[in-house]
Order: structure tokens, then C-alpha cells, then sequence
């Protein structure tokens, strides 16, 4: 009885309950907050990833082919095997592909690293008059991207520009950079996907003035 009694004031008493509750839901409130910074930024880091791309497709839809070129030339000839079906539609062939990057046969070193590097060599370099693609996301190198070339029906035997083609190029190996959550859930290991760029190929001649 007396130890109820003694109890009783201390269980009415609610000094102190606005402190405890704000202590209970701080942590909750900076994780939201946290998260949608994160999102944010990873939104931000996603949609540089799509522009780096899209510009990197450009670029290499007009200059020398990337990959092995007896390889290219072996599976895109220029020339039909008989001389007198030079002018016809070539075909459409969707399954004649050859890649190199991640997972394939090395690239062109220069040629890659004209196009992720730009013109002065270095990412993120101000006024470099031609850009690449590691300007426009530093986190993209030579090493993390795949480059396919595919038959793609266009074009005619004996084309003097070469064929044309449809080319895909597609990022490997980039992961997104999270400033809180990363180190604080382990989430720093997010992979950013693929997300090719099909474009069709022009010339596949690198110009000496581009």
C-alpha cells in the first residue's frame, strides 16, 4: 500500500514526456530525411548516367568501329561475295552482332578513350572543346562500358561510307554513390543497370576535326 502510494505521483507525473518522445522520433525523422536526400541524389546520379550514354552513342555512331577490326570486317564486309549484287539492300540480319568492353574482347584502347575521355584525355576538365563521357559522369571509364555492333538491314552492298549498322552501347559495373545510407545500411553497392543507347551508326569514320 505504501509502496503504490509512492508510485502513484511518479506515475502521474509527465514532466518530461515531450523530451522523450522527441528523443524517440528524432532518429526515425533524419532517417526520412536522409532517404530523401539519397533518393534524390541517386535519381541525379542515374539520369547523368542515361546523358553520358546518350552522348557516348553519338560519338561512336560516327567514328571507327571500337571493336577488333578483322573481326568488324569479317562480320560486316563491305563488299557482296558476288560483285554483281554491289548496290543491293544488304540483309537484314539482326543476329550477326560482335562486342567488345566488359565481358568481351578488348576495344580499341584509343578510339574508347577518345569517346569517354574527350579530346584532352582527362574527365571533368573545363572547356575541353570535345568532350566524352566521363565529362559528363566521371564515374563511367573505358573499362565499364560494352560496345555491339548488329546487322541492321540498312544500307546497300558496296556502300563507299561502309554499312550501316545499329549500334548499342551500355554501361557495366557503375555503382550508385550513397552519402548517408551507404555507409550507414551498407547500401553503397548498388549497381546502376545497363540501360543501353541503340543508335544507328553513320559513317564509322572518325573525323580528325570532331
Amino acid at each position: 500500500m505504501v509502496i503504490s502510494q509512492f508510485f502513484k505521483p511518479f506515475r502521474q507525473d509527465e514532466s518530461g514526456v515531450a523530451l522523450t518522445e522527441a528523443l524517440i522520433t528524432f532518429p526515425i525523422v533524419m532517417l526520412m530525411f536522409a532517404t530523401f536526400i539519397e533518393f534524390g541524389y541517386a535519381m541525379s546520379q542515374w539520369n547523368q548516367t542515361v546523358k553520358a550514354l546518350q552522348f557516348g552513342a553519338r560519338l561512336a555512331a560516327v567514328s571507327d568501329p571500337l571493336v577488333d577490326i578483322d573481326d568488324f570486317e569479317a562480320a560486316f564486309p563491305v563488299s557482296a561475295v558476288n560483285p554483281l549484287n554491289n548496290g543491293t539492300a544488304t540483309p537484314n540480319d539482326a543476329t550477326i552482332t560482335v562486342s567488345c568492353g566488359y565481358g568481351y574482347d578488348p576495344c580499341d584502347a584509343a578510339g574508347l578513350n577518345r569517346i569517354v575521355r574527350g579530346s584532352d584525355g582527362a574527365c571533368g576538365t573545363a572547356g575541353d572543346p570535345r568532350p566524352g563521357v566521363c565529362d559528363i559522369n566521371w564515374r563511367i571509364q573505358p573499362e565499364n562500358l560494352v560496345v555491339t555492333y548488329q546487322r541492321s538491314g540498312l544500307g546497300y552492298w558496296g556502300r563507299p561510307e561502309g554499312p550501316v549498322l545499329t549500334m548499342r552501347l551500355e554501361v557495366r559495373d557503375v555503382t550508385l554513390e550513397l552519402l548517408f545510407l551507404g555507409p550507414l545500411l551498407g547500401l553503397d553497392e548498388i549497381a546502376v543497370p545497363a540501360h543501353p543507347v541503340t543508335i544507328t551508326t553513320e559513317d564509322l569514320q572518325t573525323c580528325s576535326t570532331c
